[in-house]
C-alpha cells in the first residue's frame, strides 16, 4: 500500500487536524492512519518500510505528487536508459501529458531508446497527448515551465537531462535558482519532476565505487535537501546484468534490478 503523502506531509495534516477538531496529537494522528487504511499511526509506522519498492516497476509508484527526484550515475551506468524506463511507465499509463527535456541527446537517440522499452509509442495514436520531447538549447526552469505550464497535470511526469546543464549559459539564472523554481512548479502542479545527474569521476578513484550523495557533480551549488528522493546507480562489475538501484532519500536502502543486452532494464 501507498501513502498518499509522505510520512511529514501526514504528519502536518494530524496537526491541523488536531486544532480543527480540538482532539490530542495520538488521535488526529490516528485518524490520519485510518484515512490511509491502517488501524493506528503505530500500525502505519511500523509498515512504512514495506512501502519502499523493491522492484524496477514500483519506482514509479514510490514518487509522490510534487516531488523532485534526482537520479545520478558515472558515464555508462545507464541513468539514461534507466529513467526513460521510468518515463516510458508514465507514457504507458496514460493518465497525464508526459515531458523529456533533455540538453544532451538527439532526437534519434531518445526515439530509439524509447523504443527499446515500447516500439509502439512513437507509431500509434493512442499515446499521442501523452508524450513530448524537447530538444531546445534554450531549456531552463523559465522554458519548461512556459512550455507545460497549458497541459500539466498531476502525475504528469517531466524528465530534465540533465541537472548540470540547466545553467550551462551565462544568460540562464543560476542552477539553485532554477531548481526552487521548478520545485515550487511541482508542488503547484503536482506532477513529478526527474532530474538526471552527472556524478564526479573522483568516486572511479575510491576503492569503494558505490556512489553516494557527495558525488554529485555541482559545477555551481544545489542543496541537494530540495530533493524529495534521491537515487544512485551502480555496477559492481561492468559485464554483470545486474545494477545496484541506491536510494540515499527518503532513507537508505537499495535493491537489483536486471540490464539486458538491449540496454534495457527490468525488474528481478
Amino acid at each position: 500500500m501507498k501513502l498518499s503523502a509522505p510520512i511529514h506531509v501526514l504528519k502536518a495534516e494530524a496537526q491541523k487536524l488536531k486544532k480543527e477538531k480540538s482532539i490530542t496529537n495520538t488521535e488526529a494522528l490516528d485518524l490520519i492512519a485510518k484515512r490511509e487504511g491502517f488501524n493506528s499511526w503505530a500500525l502505519l509506522q511500523s509498515k512504512k518500510d514495506d512501502m519502499f519498492p523493491k522492484s524496477y516497476d514500483e519506482i514509479l509508484d514510490f514518487f509522490n505528487p510534487g516531488d523532485i527526484v534526482l537520479i545520478g550515475a558515472r558515464p555508462s551506468k545507464g541513468k539514461t536508459l534507466f529513467t526513460i524506463g521510468l518515463f516510458v511507465q508514465a507514457i504507458q499509463r496514460k493518465l497525464a501529458p508526459n515531458y523529456f527535456f533533455t540538453l544532451s541527446e538527439v532526437h534519434k537517440d531518445i526515439a530509439g531508446r524509447i523504443a527499446v522499452y515500447d516500439e509502439t509509442i512513437g507509431n500509434v495514436n493512442e499515446y499521442l497527448g501523452y508524450i513530448a520531447v524537447d530538444y531546445s538549447n534554450d531549456i531552463s526552469a523559465d522554458y519548461i515551465i512556459e512550455r507545460t505550464k497549458g497541459s500539466i497535470a498531476k502525475k504528469s511526469i517531466i524528465v530534465i537531462d540533465y541537472l548540470q546543464l540547466l545553467d550551462e549559459k551565462r544568460t540562464k539564472p543560476i542552477l539553485e535558482e532554477q531548481v526552487l523554481k521548478l520545485k515550487k512548479y511541482a508542488q503547484e502542479k503536482e506532477c513529478i519532476i526527474i532530474f538526471i545527474s552527472q556524478l564526479a569521476r573522483e568516486l572511479e578513484n575510491r576503492a569503494d565505487k558505490r556512489p553516494m550523495m557527495d558525488d554529485v557533480r555541482l559545477p555551481n551549488p544545489v542543496d541537494l535537501k530540495f530533493f524529495n528522493k534521491i537515487i544512485m546507480l551502480h555496477k559492481e562489475d561492468e559485464n554483470s546484468p545486474h545494477v545496484s538501484v541506491l536510494f540515499y532519500r527518503p532513507k537508505e536502502f537499495s535493491f537489483k534490478v536486471g540490464w539486458d543486452k538491449n540496454l534495457k532494464f527490468y525488474s528481478l
